[in-house]
C-alpha cells in the first residue's frame, strides 16, 4: 500500500525540484581519490507551520534517494514571547526527521516598508547567510497555491502592474537559490500530509491577526470572493500569476535590450529616446534605474514610477521627484538624472 495521496503529492513536488537542481548544477566536482565526493546540500526554510513541516518531511524522504544532503533553517524573528524556545522546538523536529545541518537564526526586524515587509527582508537575509555558510545548492520554501493567490490579490490592490500580478516565482533569488515546490498544491494538502504523518505543527498567531493585511485577506477577503464567485478562485488567481509572469518576463527582456539604446555616452537616460518606447518597456527601464540608484524595490510602487515617467511624457518644467530611499529624479538638459539626494 502506497503513501496517502497528500503525502505522495508533496513528495512528488519535492522530487521534481531536486531533479531540476541536480540537472542545473550537475554532479559536484570530483575530489582527490582519497576523499569522499561531497554530496550537494539543499536546505529547507521551516517555521514549524504545516506548509514548511510538510516540505521538510518530503525533503528528508526524497533527498537521500538522490544522493543529496538535506538540512534545515528556522528563523526566530523575536516578535513573540518565547520565540527562541519555539525555534529550538523546530530545530529538534527537523533533526528528528533526519535533517543535518539544522540551525536557528535569530534576526532583528526593522521597520522599513511596514512590519510584514521588514520581517520578510530580515528572514531572507538570514536564509541567504545560512545558504552561503553551508554552501547550499538551494533553499526550499513552503509557499502554496493559496499563498500565490493571496500575493496576486495584494498586487492587484496596490495597483503595481503585471509583475505584481505574476506573484511568486517557482525559482528566484541569486542563481536560482530559492525554490517553491508547493506552488501547485493547496494549503490543505500540506496540512493533511502533516496530519497523516503525525507531524506536530505550530500555527503562527500572526497568520490569524487582523492587524496584518495578508491575514485579513486570508480569513476575510478570499472566503468572500469564493462565496460571491464560487469555488475555483484560488486556482484562477494562481493561473493568472503564471500567465502574467510569462508576459512580464517578455517585457523585462525587451526593456533590458532597449536600455543601452536610450543612454548617452555618459550613461544618462535620454528623455527623447525614452519617449519613443512603449510605456510598459519605458517604465521598466525607469524602475530599474531608480532601484539601481538606491530605492528599496519593495517600497517602490507603480505611482512612483508614473511620476518619474511624467518627466518624459508630461514635461512642463516641473521640479524633482522624491522617491523611496532618498532617491531623487529630475530632468536636466534633456537627460533624466536619478541619484540619491
Amino acid at each position: 500500500m502506497g503513501p496517502h495521496p497528500a503525502v505522495a503529492a508533496i513528495r512528488l513536488a519535492v522530487r521534481r525540484v531536486l531533479h531540476d537542481i541536480l540537472t542545473e548544477y550537475g554532479p559536484p566536482p570530483a575530489p582527490p581519490s582519497h576523499e569522499r565526493s561531497p554530496s550537494p546540500l539543499v536546505l529547507v526554510a521551516c517555521s514549524g507551520g504545516a506548509d514548511s513541516m510538510a516540505l521538510a518531511s518530503a525533503l528528508a524522504f526524497e533527498a537521500p534517494k538522490l544522493g543529496i544532503r538535506a538540512g534545515g533553517v528556522t528563523v526566530d524573528h523575536g516578535l513573540q514571547a518565547e520565540s527562541d524556545a519555539r525555534a529550538a522546538e523546530v530545530v529538534q523536529r527537523l533533526r528528528e526527521l533526519g535533517l543535518d545541518p539544522v540551525e536557528s537564526a535569530a534576526v532583528t526586524v526593522g521597520r522599513d516598508g511596514g512590519p510584514e515587509a521588514a520581517a520578510r527582508d530580515a528572514r531572507y537575509a538570514a536564509l541567504d547567510a545560512a545558504a552561503d555558510r553551508h554552501a547550499a545548492r538551494a533553499v526550499l520554501l513552503g509557499h502554496t497555491r493559496d499563498d500565490q493567490a493571496e500575493t496576486v490579490l495584494l498586487g492587484l490592490a496596490r495597483g503595481s502592474g503585471i509583475r505584481s500580478l505574476s506573484g511568486m516565482a517557482a525559482v528566484s533569488g541569486a542563481d536560482g537559490r530559492y525554490r517553491r515546490p508547493f506552488l501547485g498544491l493547496d494549503r490543505q494538502t500540506a496540512r493533511k500530509a502533516c496530519m497523516v504523518q503525525s507531524l506536530p505543527v505550530w500555527d503562527d498567531p500572526h497568520n490569524a491577526d487582523p492587524a496584518y493585511t495578508r491575514s485579513r485577506l486570508r480569513h476575510e477577503g478570499l472566503p468572500a470572493l469564493e462565496k460571491a464567485l464560487g469555488k475555483g478562485v484560488v486556482e484562477a488567481l494562481a493561473r493568472t500569476a503564471r500567465l502574467s509572469r510569462d508576459d512580464a518576463d517578455a517585457l523585462d527582456t525587451w526593456a533590458s535590450q532597449a536600455e543601452p539604446t536610450v543612454r548617452d555616452t555618459a550613461g544618462l537616460l535620454v528623455c527623447a529616446r525614452l519617449h519613443t518606447l512603449p510605456p510598459a518597456v519605458r517604465r521598466r527601464i525607469l524602475r530599474r534605474a531608480v532601484v539601481e540608484a538606491g530605492a528599496p524595490a519593495g517600497s517602490l510602487f507603480a505611482r512612483h514610477v508614473e511620476e518619474v515617467d511624467k518627466l518624459i511624457t508630461g514635461w512642463r518644467g516641473q521640479g524633482a521627484i522624491n522617491l523611496p530611499g532618498r532617491v531623487v529624479a529630475r530632468r536636466q538638459g534633456g537627460r533624466l538624472v536619478i541619484r540619491q539626494g
